[in-house]
C-alpha cells in the first residue's frame, strides 16, 4: 500500500475543519439577509466571518498547491478552485464570496471518500436551494419593480427555478438576479439528472441482485436434486450388495 503524501495528509486533517467553517459561513451569510435590521456589531461580525472563512479556504488552496508534487498539473486539474480563490478579489461583493465558497467547499467535499454520491448530490441540491434563495433575496429586495420581497418568496422562486417548472409568478428583475436564475437552472438540470440516474441505478442494482439471488437459489436446488439422485443410486447399490445371490433350487440333482 502506497504511503500517503503530505498533500493527502493535509487534505485528511483539514477536511472536517473546513466543512465546519463552511457551515459557519452559511450562518454568517444568511443572518444579515434574513434580518437586515440586526444590530450593527452583529452585521460587522458576520462580514468578518465571511471574509475570514474565505481566507481560510484560500490558504488551504495555497497550501495544497505548495504540497503538490506537480503544481502545474494541480492548477490545471483545479480550475474552479483557482477561480473561486480569485473571484472575490475582482470585486468585493458578498455574492462573489458566496459563489467562491460554494465552489471551494464543494471541491473539498468531493475529496472525502466517506461521503457517498447520493449524500453529496442531496447536499448540493439543498445548498443551491437555500443559497440561491438568499442570494436572489439580497439582490432583489427593495427594488421598485421586484416580485421577490420575502424569504418565502425567494425559496419558492429558487425551488421552481431549480426544478425548471417556472410558474412565472415571480422572476428576478436585476442583472445579478437573472444571472443567479441562469445558474440555478443549469445547476438544477444537472443535479436532477444525477438524482434520476442514481435512482435508476439503484433500481437496476436491486433487480440485478434479485436475479443473482434467484440464479443462486436455482443452482442450489439443482445441486440438491443431483445430490439426492446420487444418494439414491448409492443406496440402491448398497442394497444389491447386501442381498445374497440366489442359489440353485433345492431337491434337484
Amino acid at each position: 500500500m502506497a504511503e500517503p503524501t503530505a498533500l493527502d495528509r493535509w487534505e485528511q486533517h483539514t477536511q472536517v475543519p473546513l466543512m465546519t467553517l463552511a457551515v459557519l459561513f452559511a450562518v454568517a451569510y444568511a443572518l444579515p439577509i434574513v434580518d437586515p435590521g440586526a444590530a450593527r456589531p452583529l452585521l460587522t461580525a458576520c462580514q468578518a466571518v465571511n471574509w475570514g472563512v474565505w481566507c481560510a479556504f484560500a490558504v488551504d488552496y495555497a497550501v495544497r498547491l505548495w504540497l503538490s508534487e506537480d503544481r502545474t498539473r494541480f492548477v490545471r486539474g483545479n480550475p474552479l478552485a483557482l477561480l473561486a480563490v480569485a473571484l472575490p478579489l475582482l470585486q468585493p461583493l458578498r455574492l462573489l464570496r458566496l459563489v467562491s465558497l460554494l465552489l471551494l467547499a464543494g471541491q473539498r467535499a468531493r475529496l472525502a471518500s466517506q461521503i457517498r454520491v447520493t449524500t453529496y448530490v442531496a447536499g448540493c441540491c439543498l445548498g443551491l436551494l437555500v443559497f440561491g434563495a438568499l442570494a436572489v433575496l439580497e439582490v432583489e429586495r427593495g427594488r421598485p419593480d421586484a416580485t421577490i420581497h420575502t424569504l418565502g418568496d425567494a425559496v419558492w422562486w429558487a425551488f421552481t427555478t431549480m426544478t425548471t417548472v417556472g410558474y412565472g409568478d415571480m422572476a428576478p428583475t436585476t442583472g445579478w438576479g437573472r444571472i443567479l436564475a441562469i445558474g440555478l437552472m443549469l445547476s438544477g438540470i444537472a443535479l436532477l439528472g444525477v438524482v434520476t440516474a442514481n435512482i435508476a441505478a439503484w433500481f437496476i442494482a436491486r433487480f440485478e441482485m434479485d436475479d443473482e439471488e434467484e440464479r443462486r437459489q436455482t443452482a442450489a436446488i439443482h445441486a440438491l436434486a443431483e445430490e439426492v439422485r446420487s444418494l439414491r443410486a448409492e443406496i440402491t447399490a448398497l442394497r444389491q450388495a447386501a442381498d445374497p445371490a440366489p442359489g440353485p433350487p433345492r431337491g434337484t440333482a
